[in-house]
């Protein structure tokens, strides 16, 4: 080779050594930064794990866990009992839009649609037997299913009353 051809590799060896020696030092400066900055977490994020990882149910034995049960079930009824469905109208139409109408329109689940035909043997039980079939649920000897409240444990006795009392008066 010719001297100033190993000149040249002499200075190339050089550059490009320097710039794996620069590079690396980023590489280092940015692995330093990178762990002094806090996690960015949401206010939200810890209680969201929170929520999705907390188990389903729980065991409870002897006195203190019934006692543990029937306030586990207490806070249950509050916790549904506080969240009012539809803004708490009482205007039968609207619930009976938003929930009754899935069932009673298309006669799911052996369910009375809006005629004559279907309350005619209802209506002789009286209102407040249709008011509390309503509200508690029932399963009538056809293999008909009216669950609690039509399914919504969120809608208030007062709502669900006014939605069979606008069911009785729509009858066709």
């Amino acid at each position: 080779m010719r001297n100033y051809d190993l000149e040249f590799l002499k200075r190339f060896s050089m550059v490009i050594g320097l710039l794996a020696l620069v590079t690396l030092g980023l590489i280092l400066l940015a692995i330093y930064l990178h762990g002094r900055l806090p996690p960015e977490v949401s206010p939200t994020a810890a209680s969201r794990t929170a929520a999705r990882i907390h188990p389903a149910g729980a065991v409870y034995a002897g006195d203190t866990g019934a006692a543990a049960q029937a306030a586990a079930a207490a806070a249950a009824v509050a916790k549904a009992s506080s969240q009012v469905a539809y803004g708490g109208t009482t205007d039968g139409a609207v619930i009976y839009q938003n929930l009754c109408g899935a069932c009673h329109t298309s006669g799911v689940g052996n369910a009375p649609t809006l005629d004559h035909a279907h309350w005619d043997a209802r209506l002789a039980q009286g209102a407040d037997t249709l008011h509390k079939h309503a509200i508690e649920g029932f399963t009538g000897p056809s293999g008909g299913i009216m669950p609690p409240k039509g399914g919504n444990p969120a809608l208030t006795d007062e709502q669900v009353k006014a939605t069979v009392d606008w069911m009785l008066a729509n009858l066709k």
